[in-house]
């Protein structure tokens, strides 16, 4: 049996996983091993996310299920993502449960994070449906790494995504995420804007792997021309994990380098993340410069938006939502 989720598109014999060890082949069927087995859930801040221009202040009900279809040596939710759900204690949650824990928690939304949620889209689109009919908002955090196909299905269910575009060579992707190329991620992201929904981008700065301003010129370039200037960039700043420990944190200045190439390119909306405090971590009106949202961390510290319109020249900009201003702070 062939799966046809990822590009990985694995071959699976019978009684065998596939990469994302997520589905098994039984008796010439596919089964998702993962439909509703939470291995994580908390409520987030959108702004963790990352999302800066989504139901800014809101939080969101996030989940997760063991598993991944990568194997990213810098991974720093390795825990949960390299491993099955034979390995790792999970809680049987099912769709309508989601949805009013959500709701229970005064959440905007659900988020699908930590691992991988193109592993699990069965479920997120049975979550998603009733998020909808709820009023809640259906949000993935994702490598990106899904098939056309599968993005057709789970479109309709699916309001935002913060894809990780994690470098902008097939050498990094093959080197240190463990898979073919690049390509089908940068499909993903073109899909999502052609489609309508909300996009932004992550791309973790890591010091002599993907930090070149060659390479971060070419990434700019990219999204400039396919995704369009108001989709948001966030440049984020690498920690040791997993197996790159030995590596250094990115310093602040090639973040700030970073930064600057996208603004050359004519991106509008450009982040530094990982970085508490930095004046980069807040939204400008890309007209006039006026401070728009002020950020320390995860929370929305300034809201000045008129109706989504910068107070002191107009301009219209590119925010999903309202602004939750009286949020709930929980955790579970």
């Amino acid at each position: 049996m062939q799966c046809g989720l990822c590009p990985w598109r694995c071959t699976i014999a019978p009684g065998k996983v596939g990469v994302c060890r997520a589905r098994r082949n039984e008796d010439g069927k596919l089964y998702s091993l993962v439909y509703g087995s939470i291995v994580s859930m908390a409520v987030d801040p959108i702004e963790k996310k990352p999302f800066y221009h989504f139901h800014p202040g809101s939080t969101a009900f996030s989940i997760s299920v063991p598993g991944c279809n990568f194997s990213c040596s810098h991974c720093q939710n390795w825990s949960i993502s390299q491993t099955s759900v034979e390995d790792v204690p999970c809680e049987d949650v099912p769709p309508e449960k989601v949805v009013s824990m959500a709701k229970c928690y005064g959440c905007k939304g659900i988020s699908h994070t930590y691992t991988e949620p193109t592993i699990w889209s069965e479920y997120a689109i049975d979550v998603g449906k009733l998020a909808h009919k709820a009023g809640l908002y259906n949000s993935f955090v994702t490598n990106g790494y899904t098939t056309i196909e599968a993005l057709e299905e789970l479109g309709p269910h699916l309001d935002a995504s913060n894809v990780d575009v994690k470098a902008f060579t097939d050498r990094f992707y093959r080197d240190v995420c463990h898979v073919a190329g690049i390509r089908p991620v940068l499909d993903t992201c073109e899909w999502l804007v052609e489609h309508g929904k909300h996009l932004e981008v992550t791309y973790l700065v890591i010091p002599q792997e993907n930090d070149s301003s060659e390479e971060i010129t070419k990434f700019c370039g990219w999204a400039a021309e396919k995704l369009g200037p108001d989709v948001p960039i966030h440049f984020s700043r690498f920690y040791p994990h997993y197996k790159m420990k030995d590596q250094h944190q990115t310093p602040v200045a090639t973040l700030e380098r970073a930064v600057k190439i996208a603004k050359d390119a004519g991106l509008h909306y450009v982040y530094i993340g990982n970085v508490p405090g930095h004046e980069a971590d807040n939204t400008y009106c890309p007209k006039c410069g006026e401070l728009l949202i002020e950020r320390y961390g995860f929370d929305v510290t300034r809201y000045s938006l008129t109706d989504k319109h910068c107070p002191k020249c107009g301009t219209k900009i590119n925010i999903v939502g309202d602004h939750a201003s009286g949020k709930e702070k929980n955790s579970i």
